[in-house]
């Protein structure tokens, strides 16, 4: 195919990566995309929110919407409009950074503050429908606290010292850190009845015990004296967190229209909603997609998005069975194919299209329109393929538990890392997601990504890329054992640098998935409908077609080779790999 001739289609592929992924910055990234070999390969970029300011969870912890300017510059933006590549980005509706201007301004002034309530108060929200523990953090009752999904183990708070000396636990469903630095001697210059020997044996307790990470509430000191050690220890805490916002808060609001117009600027045309579901919070229905409040949130939101020429994506993972997608699908929004990833495995492991199928010829007569994906910067996608119990009747899911165990075995064994999901207890309830690169969770096979690429593309939907699947990257288990909150999804995350790009330019599965990627962004075909014709188990045939051009792929799920005819300009082409 001649690329002089070829035209970008608007529903083509789109890259997904940080503005670091490659090299230092996103210029490093640019140049990149403008290399011949990446001539019309892309249409769409998500870049990660690290293109704004941020301080946890690699970019999900935003401080404000500006352009981090360590990593993004206009002039990149520019060079990314005259590739003629549209950007999608994030807006984290859940919750905001203790950093943020918003929430210092809190920490600032307390109940002075023009922001007392742009967050969760998690005290005051349970007032009268719960009892305070010993610590003076309020306990919900059984049957509410029953209702709450939790994304991480224990209750989802996060313990605030104010300037005042007090501490105030704020809702917190995500991601936090909290680090304890060393007191010294003359930290404890208040108690003037101690000798010098005293506060050292103080100091000493104090420093192992945070080392140790242990509670310095249960250490041996002097009862008198323990409650002003704990504040000045709690004076030196440092932390960060994803700290929910109080969305019944006007300001809250016109917060996101600010936002919203901010993300337009930089040529946003896709907005993913980060976290949506769990916006809208409700005593006595559960922190996740309650109804009706949540599809209220999540009208005002598009209205926003609307005015401001703005495709919303909300971003949601929940069980097949609970047919969430289905719902939000209807309601006119475009989805994640979060089940896209997992299907794939099955399907080429097991040499069997049957899930694959079900699945592809769901979204044609639902008419979903949806963004799909094998890898991506979370993890691999597995609760979402589950059945689910609804009022007494069992769902199905995508696929059946047995598989699902397969799926999860087969790459833990191929050195993935899970993800679970916990009670308010700590305690484990299910398995949510693998962190693992595609390209391993594949066995490391060239053909077998080449393959899962190619039917990738051929499936419904924008097909969105991971840039370290395009170079076929492997499990980085030092990064994911280096510690840290989150570090475990680092093993999918591996920044290349301009060498590992021209090496891997000169490696088949690189230029073999951009031909394939070129072909997907281009062809018209694409466009058109899709037919999934006939055939046995371990075989795929999918045809695209439009008035002047189609596409079709035969695949052999047992061999893992395909090949792929195609028309441009009346003249058929054919690819075999």
């Amino acid at each position: 195919m001649n690329p002089k001739k070829t035209t970008i289609i608007s529903n083509g592929v789109m890259l997904n990566a940080y503005p670091d992924s490659i090299g230092h910055n996103l210029s490093d990234m640019v140049k990149m995309l403008q290399k011949k070999e990446f001539k019309d390969a892309f249409s769409m970029f998500y870049v990660l929110p690290t293109f704004f300011n941020s301080d946890l969870d690699r970019g999900f912890s935003i401080i404000d919407y500006n352009i981090n300017q360590e990593l993004v510059s206009n002039k990149d933006l520019e060079a990314l409009k005259e590739l003629n590549i549209t950007l999608k980005f994030d807006i984290v509706l859940n919750h905001l950074s203790v950093a943020s201007p918003q929430f210092k301004d809190l920490l600032k002034n307390g109940e002075n503050s023009k922001y007392k309530d742009f967050f969760i108060n998690w005290n005051q929200f349970w007032k009268d429908n719960g009892h305070l523990n010993a610590d003076g953090i309020m306990i919900p009752k059984k049957e509410f606290l029953d209702k709450l999904f939790m994304r991480k183990s224990g209750l989802p708070i996060l313990k605030i010292p104010f300037p005042d000396g007090s501490e105030k636990p704020y809702w917190n469903t995500f991601y936090q850190e909290v680090n304890y630095t060393s007191i010294n001697i003359e930290d404890l210059n208040i108690f003037q009845n101690l000798s010098k020997d005293e506060k050292l044996s103080i100091c000493n307790k104090i420093n192992s015990a945070i080392i140790d990470k242990k509670e310095i509430a249960a250490l041996d000191i002097e009862k008198t004296l323990k409650p002003k050690i704990q504040k000045i220890v709690n004076s030196k805490k440092i932390f960060l967190g994803q700290m929910d916002i109080n969305a019944k808060s006007k300001l809250v609001w016109d917060f996101y229209e600010e936002t919203l117009a901010k993300v337009k600027s930089y040529g946003c045309s896709i907005l993913r909603l980060d976290a949506f579901a769990y916006l809208h919070k409700e005593v006595g229905k559960s922190n996740f997609f309650n109804k009706p409040g949540t599809w209220t949130y999540l009208k005002k939101i598009k209205e926003i998005a609307s005015k401001n020429e703005l495709t919303v994506l909300p971003e949601i993972h929940a069980e097949y069975g609970l047919h969430l997608h289905d719902q939000v699908a209807k309601k006119g929004y475009q989805i994640y194919d979060f089940f896209l990833p997992g299907l794939m495995i099955h399907t080429i492991e097991k040499s069997n299209n049957k899930a694959l199928l079900k699945w592809a010829k769901e979204i044609v007569e639902n008419k979903y329109n949806t963004v799909n994906m094998l890898g991506c910067h979370d993890g691999i996608p597995v609760l979402d393929l589950k059945g689910k119990e609804i009022d007494g009747t069992y769902h199905r899911g995508l696929l059946q538990d047995t598989e699902i165990d397969f799926v999860m075995n087969t790459l833990l064994e191929r050195g993935g890392r899970i993800k679970n999901l916990y009670d308010a207890e700590g305690n484990k309830i299910s398995y949510y997601q693998i962190n693992t690169t595609f390209f391993s969770a594949l066995g490391e096979n060239e053909q077998k990504l080449l393959l899962a690429r190619a039917i990738q593309l051929f499936m419904p939907g924008i097909p969105q890329i991971w840039y370290l699947d395009l170079f076929a990257g492997k499990n980085n288990y030092a990064a994911a054992d280096k510690g840290g909150t989150g570090a475990h999804k680092e093993i999918n995350r591996t920044t290349l640098s301009k060498k590992d790009i021209e090496d891997g330019l000169q490696k088949d599965i690189v230029t073999k998935q951009l031909q394939l990627i070129r072909l997907r962004n281009t062809l018209q075909a694409f466009q058109g409908t899709v037919t999934f014709q006939k055939s046995s188990e371990n075989k795929l045939h999918i045809t695209w077609q439009d008035k002047t051009s189609f596409a079709s792929l035969k695949a052999n799920l047992t061999s893992y080779n395909f090949s792929i005819e195609y028309s441009v300009n009346n003249k058929i082409e054919t690819i075999a790999y």
